[in-house]
């Protein structure tokens, strides 16, 4: 097992939460990540948990409660410099309507990737890569274009070796 560590979308917790790793279901899950996050192997961001929080429920309480040690901060030159580097490979795309080349500047999407980018991680997003798209900027898309590695929640378990007793 290598050393790579993971930035998670606020989908990956969001649909896990609400549908299959429900906190009443599957415990291991949530406590894997903090596990995980306890290492460095799993963070997120700040953006991330702003969006997290404003949910007001169990996943908002458990972001504010158990993980909130793993989610880093935007704020540092070298993201905030891959930060510019992502919007404007995103707004030189003539393919994005002006809708979604501006949805994307104002949610997490892209500081998401900047942190991946500058940090060396690779992204976890239940977003798939969607070449044509036309009316929202995929995080795929843009980590294809600017070389950042991406993977879904359960390849990153498996990755990460994850396993939970029967």
């Amino acid at each position: 097992m290598d050393g790579t560590a993971y930035v998670l979308d606020a989908n990956v917790f969001i649909q896990a939460a609400r549908r299959y790793y429900a906190f009443d279901l599957a415990p291991g899950f949530w406590q894997s990540l903090i596990d995980h996050a306890a290492t460095g192997r799993i963070r997120s961001i700040d953006r991330v948990k702003q969006e997290l929080l404003r949910g007001n429920d169990d996943l908002a309480n458990w972001a504010k409660r158990d993980f909130a040690h793993a989610f880093h901060s935007t704020d540092e030159p070298d993201v905030t410099g891959a930060y510019r580097d992502v919007i404007a490979w995103v707004q030189s795309q003539a393919q994005f309507f002006d809708a979604a080349k501006a949805e994307f500047a104002n949610v997490a999407d892209g500081w998401l990737v900047a942190f991946a980018k500058a940090k060396g991680c690779i992204v976890v997003t239940h977003e798939v890569l969607a070449p044509g798209r036309q009316n929202n900027v995929p995080i795929p898309n843009v980590c294809q274009a600017l070389d950042v590695p991406f993977v879904d929640t359960f390849q990153m378990l498996r990755n990460l070796g994850v396993r939970w007793a029967r």
